[in-house]
């Protein structure tokens, strides 16, 4: 709840800003061609100011497989928890980075050099003598779980999940109580299973290739639905 009315005064305060106007997101998007993805620097951090803490710790992740995992810790708040994690796919127009969450909601950042300048819910530069500027870093993909839905699929001592957010397949990691749910939930079809669970990315090498890839690792709450897909 407290996460919610930050954000809820966050946005106000960016709506009384100049610029601030009506244009939708779409719009906004359209106004620079979207180009392939291109190389870049892969990981941001800076303090973002908060409406009622000490500042918020943000730490952005870009993938080169389109998508991204952003870690946030609210400073100077005694509540837990004060991190909170959020994903989702990513674009990059001549001018900005759009950055679009697994609830279809967009935000905006602008590349001044090496790092990232955040900008307001309409994509314009924010008027304000405060911190909106994140350093480039180099750092791992944080920790902290996220809620996540997607078909599970194992087979061969491997399994696999398709976000339904992102529609990206990736690895996950050995699970032996996720096997046994997903056995149990299947039952005799070998089929695709959709799983909700609590759970963070990681990188680890393909035992194929060496590669890292983006791996998902199960934390908590997981549940099997066989009678559900990502549509339903």
């Amino acid at each position: 709840m407290k996460k919610v009315l930050v954000t809820l005064a966050a946005v106000g305060m960016l709506c009384a800003l100049p610029g601030c106007n009506n244009r939708s997101d779409e719009q906004t998007v359209n106004k620079g061609q979207e180009t392939a993805l291109q190389p870049m620097q892969q990981s941001w951090r800076g303090v973002l100011p908060c409406a009622d803490c000490e500042g918020i710790e943000t730490s952005l992740f870009l993938e080169k497989d389109g998508t991204w995992v952003m870690n946030e810790h609210y400073q100077g708040v005694e509540h837990e928890p004060s991190s909170f994690a959020s994903y989702g796919t990513w674009a990059r127009t001549a001018e900005k980075l759009v950055l679009t969450d697994t609830k279809g909601e967009k935000s905006y950042y602008r590349a001044k050099g090496d790092k990232l300048e955040m900008l307001d819910r309409e994509g314009n530069s924010i008027v304000s003598s405060l911190n909106y500027t994140l350093e480039p870093v180099k750092s791992s993909l944080p920790v902290t779980p996220m809620a996540m839905r997607g078909m599970y699929f194992y087979m061969a001592d491997a399994a696999t999940f398709t976000d339904c957010a992102t529609g990206k397949r990736m690895s996950v990691a050995n699970n032996a109580q996720l096997e046994r749910g997903y056995a149990a939930a299947r039952g005799n079809e070998s089929k695709p299973v959709l799983l909700t669970v609590e759970a963070h990315f990681t990188l680890q090498a393909n035992p194929d290739t060496g590669e890292k890839v983006t791996t998902l690792v199960a934390d908590k709450s997981s549940h099997f639905d066989a009678k559900k897909t990502c549509k339903e």
